[in-house]
C-alpha cells in the first residue's frame, strides 16, 4: 500500500525499531530524504522563495503531524526548512517516520 494513503499507530514500548533492510526498502518511496545518526532517523531540507513561504509550508506540516499524531523536528532558516523524523519509542525509526515523511512531501 502506498504510504500517502497509510495512517500512522501509536508503537508501544518494545516494538522494536525498523531494521536496516526494511528502512532500505521504504527509502524507495520517499524521495530526497535521507537516514542518519545510525540508521535511527530521516531528515530532508526543503527550500523556499523566503521565509513567508518556509512558515507556510511548516503550518501545513504541522497538520499533517496532528493528524497522524506524529511530529517531526524541524528548523526554520530564512528560506529552508530542516525536518528530522524517528520515533521516540522505538529508539529509532518506524513505519510512521516514512509515512509521515511521504505526507509532508506531497505539501
Amino acid at each position: 500500500m502506498e504510504l500517502t494513503k497509510k495512517k500512522c499507530v501509536p508503537c508501544d514500548k518494545g516494538t522494536p525499531a525498523l531494521d536496516r533492510g526494511q528502512v532500505h526498502l521504504l527509502m524507495g518511496e520517499v524521495k530526497g530524504w535521507e537516514v542518519l545518526d545510525d540508521n535511527r532517523k530521516l531528515h530532508k531540507q526543503y527550500k523556499f522563495k523566503d521565509f513567508r513561504q518556509a512558515l507556510a509550508f511548516v503550518v501545513k506540516m504541522g497538520m499533517v503531524a496532528e493528524a497522524e499524531d506524529h511530529h517531526p523536528d524541524f528548523t526554520v532558516h530564512y528560506n529552508l526548512v530542516d525536518v528530522t523524523l524517528w520515533t521516540h519509542t522505538v529508539g529509532g525509526l518506524s513505519e510512521n517516520d516514512f509515512i509521515v515523511a511521504a505526507k509532508v512531501d506531497q505539501l
